[in-house]
């Protein structure tokens, strides 16, 4: 049982690319689906596949790298954590690194980017930003 299930995805994803690894493995869940693709869709990840292991549901996510051998993430950071949530509304979104990364929001219209949530007028919870 994990208390923070984001912040155990980021730190999977920031580890695997900071040793070079083709593939990272994560617990399965809804939400760190809905992340993933937001990710997959922004270019920072190659491919997110299902699987099985030890019996348990997994998410095998594979990572992207560009020139030579550099990873596409290149900072993670958990904005809303479970003893301190972080809600902004839509005209309070903070762009992050000057419009460089994204911040994946988490709204009444489902997780979305920062970008998205400005587009639609959508306020919410600000799980993490990503560079």
């Amino acid at each position: 049982m994990l208390t923070d299930p984001i912040s155990d995805l980021l730190v999977r994803l920031k580890n695997g690319a900071q040793r070079r690894h083709e593939t990272v493995v994560v617990p399965t869940s809804k939400l760190k689906r809905a992340i993933l693709e937001i990710l997959k869709r922004e270019g920072y990840v190659d491919g997110i596949e299902d699987g099985m292991r030890d019996g348990h549901p997994i998410l095998d996510v594979r990572l992207r790298y560009v020139g030579e051998g550099q990873p596409m993430i290149t900072g993670l950071e958990r904005i809303s954590k479970p003893g301190r949530r972080v809600y902004v509304g839509s005209k309070d979104i903070a762009k992050v690194r000057n419009g460089i990364g994204v911040s994946i929001l988490s709204t009444s219209k489902g997780i979305m980017t920062d970008q998205e949530s400005r587009k639609n007028k959508l306020g919410g919870e600000i799980l993490c930003s990503v560079w």
